[in-house]
């Protein structure tokens, strides 16, 4: 059953904020987050000023909260019928919506003139289009009526990469669009694999997330041809950018375990193994970044 909104007691100052600070999902920033150091410092083939790369941070993690705050205010009726979002602040009552949303907004006006005016306007741009695209796109669009509805939302995920280069160039280049590629085809294993768990909630919502709307089998066989391609364009990325020994070499024992893991979940098809999957896509990505950055501060001291 859903939590009960109508007799909420006062709310401290404290829980008050902490109730905002979870309309920006900040576990989800904290992964988009990873991604973007490492890119800039790919970009500039060295470390970047400190003052940019907090500027670039402070954009990009204003601009995916609002985000992500409007996905919560869009969201709420269905985040009432599903157990692992029923305690969301726009549920609980923690947070009213209309002024959820004038928060959510308010970021992302932060976020645009922030980035414009401390780092330049072509990342203020590409910040400002992730956020269209994963609200009027994905969550708007085909959250609920596509099985196809992470892949395609997922390219929201991976443009904070190419606000990365951005920042650094002022423009994009072949390299970074592949940096766009290897987050957008990472997102279906990542995500589905999460959806298998909670399969039952997707259910009920009536979101048809590929586990929902396909067999567990099914799903494991897109999750590893997705996970083929994700392997394919890590090390693409790694000829175009002109990675050294150290990112070659995690691009290819990552990805060779990314896909032996994918092919456990399809000899063994239960709601635990995907489960490990997820658990090990999130350390594939922080590992893979990292390797990025640190090859770069080796050879470029």
């Amino acid at each position: 059953m859903a939590p009960s909104t109508e007799t909420a007691a006062p709310r401290s100052l404290r829980s008050t904020v902490g109730a905002y600070v979870a309309l920006t999902k900040p576990r989800i920033i904290e992964l988009l987050l990873i991604t973007t150091v490492p890119t800039m410092i790919v970009a500039d083939r060295g470390l970047p000023a400190v003052w940019l790369m907090a500027a670039t941070v402070i954009g990009g993690t204003l601009a995916a909260g609002g985000a992500n705050a409007i996905n919560m205010y869009v969201d709420r009726d269905i985040d009432r019928l599903m157990v692992r979002t029923q305690n969301r602040p726009l549920v609980t009552g923690a947070v009213k919506p209309t002024p959820a949303l004038v928060f959510a907004l308010v970021l992302e006006l932060m976020a645009f003139l922030e980035l414009w005016l401390v780092v330049n306007l072509l990342s203020a741009v590409l910040a400002l289009s992730a956020t269209a695209f994963y609200v009027f796109v994905y969550t708007l669009w085909l959250k609920r009526t596509s099985k196809q509805n992470i892949v395609i939302g997922g390219a929201a995920g991976a443009v904070p990469v190419l606000v990365g280069w951005a920042a650094v160039t002022d423009r994009l280049a072949l390299a970074p669009v592949l940096l766009f590629v290897i987050i957008f085809v990472w997102t279906p294993p990542h995500f589905w694999a999460l959806a298998v768990r909670y399969r039952e909630d997707y259910a009920v919502a009536e979101i048809p997330m590929m586990p929902v709307v396909t067999s567990l089998g099914a799903t494991a066989w897109r999750i590893l041809g997705y996970t083929l391609a994700l392997w394919a364009a890590s090390l693409a990325f790694a000829s175009v950018a002109g990675m050294g020994l150290l990112y070659w070499t995690a691009a290819v024992v990552l990805g060779a375990v990314f896909v032996l893991r994918s092919v456990q979940l399809i000899r063994t098809q239960t709601p635990k193994q995907a489960m490990r999957l997820f658990g090990w896509s999130i350390t594939y990505l922080s590992l893979l970044f990292v390797s990025m950055a640190a090859d770069q501060l080796v050879r470029h001291p």
